[in-house]
């Protein structure tokens, strides 16, 4: 994300003087400082909440549109010029994009109506995010950003010194949590599930109505893997996790085939044909391995052709990208299935910012979870996969018990 300016929206040098910090019920003045992340008050807008993870940063941000004349007199220039940058544009700079298709309109938070809006940008870019927000002036305002995820941490020191803000650090899995719940009762959509996903073709992608309150694993597939049982929203706890991750697979792209980006390293893979680059059952038995029902078209070793100098040769760099994300979903898919037996689950919901624009990906963790559970075991995927932390770090601080009442969509 740079910092350059867009659709002609000028820097503002609006006297600050005239802001004023609003909350649902009151209105008082800013004063200068930080605010304490312990207060009860409804914070003053603007409203942000950033998941920071390994790879990608995702920003949540609340766009008020309920705001009475007084309120659109004490916003003032800057945070009305901030709200247009942020709404108008679908990308910001080289490496910032507003993932338009996943805003949800007219909804309830805080007792507030207004529209979500999900943004993200590479966490190697963070710095430029900072500088965005000088250039736009956010370092002018006193107001609260409400952040998870390990950068919540690295980056809090310099966030704070430059903007002048108030960092509010939450729980990255509490408020993973939090955020399932609260998406999910707000879109009737947000769950489904694949009803052939072997099928290329048309793999019925079906609405899956989604209870919190019955047990299940959630798998956040982010840079690494967490593994969690939940009971309710209350009641969950990290089961175990692996190294193996999103990252695990880009970064083997970029190594195997010099591609330079996720969205690259995908498209390659689903150009590719793994078993020019993974040894299988039949490989090895000639056909399938009868006495432990393993079919000949599984995979036994991973990368296990590559051994061969002939076979590095056939293997063309769309192969490599979908053997490694074969190799990294087998290890995923193996995990979460044991875990899901050992826990007596049938119900295993996968979250994560890896599986945007990845299809494929889905796919084969919901083949794989049908074929080996003999469909005991649904795969549940969901449409906001990688900002459920940074929608429950927002609701941690502003959800209203009566946010999910009388909700009406555009």
């Amino acid at each position: 994300m740079d910092t350059k300016s867009h659709n002609g929206i000028e820097h503002s040098n609006t006297n600050i003087s005239k802001h004023t910090k609003m909350t649902n019920n009151t209105v008082s003045p800013i004063t200068n400082g930080q605010q304490s992340c312990e207060e009860n008050t409804i914070p003053a807008f603007p409203w942000f909440a950033m998941d920071i993870g390994g790879t990608l940063v995702k920003l949540v941000y609340f766009e008020p549109l309920d705001l009475n004349p007084e309120e659109v007199e004490l916003e003032g220039e800057i945070l009305m010029n901030i709200r247009h940058y942020l709404t108008s544009n679908r990308a910001y700079g080289e490496d910032g994009f507003r993932d338009h298709a996943l805003e949800l309109n007219n909804v309830r938070l805080g007792g507030r109506r207004g529209n979500l809006h999900f943004i993200r940008f590479p966490t190697s870019k963070m710095s430029n995010f900072i500088d965005l927000c000088i250039s736009k002036h956010l370092h002018t305002l006193t107001f609260k950003v409400f952040a998870t995820g390990g950068g919540a941490y690295k980056f809090e020191h310099d966030a704070v010194e430059r903007l002048k803000l108030s960092w509010c650090k939450c729980d990255e899995l509490e408020t993973l949590i939090k955020g399932l719940s609260y998406l999910s009762k707000l879109n009737p959509n947000e769950c489904f599930y694949y009803e052939e996903p072997e099928n290329n073709e048309n793999s019925n992608k079906i609405p899956f109505k989604f209870n919190i309150r019955n047990p299940f694993l959630l798998v956040n597939i982010g840079s690494g893997i967490s593994i969690l049982h939940v009971e309710s929203e209350t009641s969950y706890r990290r089961i175990t996790g692996t190294s193996i991750g999103g990252a695990t697979f880009l970064g083997l792209c970029c190594l195997l085939t010099g591609c330079s980006g996720y969205e690259e390293a995908i498209k390659l893979a689903s150009e590719g044909d793994s078993t020019t680059v993974d040894k299988l059952v039949k490989d090895i038995y000639g056909g399938d391995y009868e006495r432990f029902g393993l079919p000949g078209h599984i995979v036994a070793c991973s990368f296990g052709h590559m051994n061969l100098p002939e076979k590095r040769e056939q293997a063309s760099k769309a192969d490599l990208a979908r053997a490694t994300l074969v190799t990294v979903l087998n290890n995923i898919g193996s995990i979460s299935m044991m875990c899901a037996r050992t826990e007596n689950v049938d119900r295993i919901l996968f979250s994560g910012s890896f599986l945007r624009i990845n299809d494929l990906s889905m796919r084969i963790l919901a083949y794989a979870m049908d074929y080996w559970s003999e469909g005991k075991i649904k795969a549940i995927f969901l449409e906001h996969e990688g900002y459920f932390s940074a929608v429950g770090c927002l609701g941690e601080y502003i959800m209203d018990e009566n946010d999910l009442t009388d909700i009406s969509q555009s």
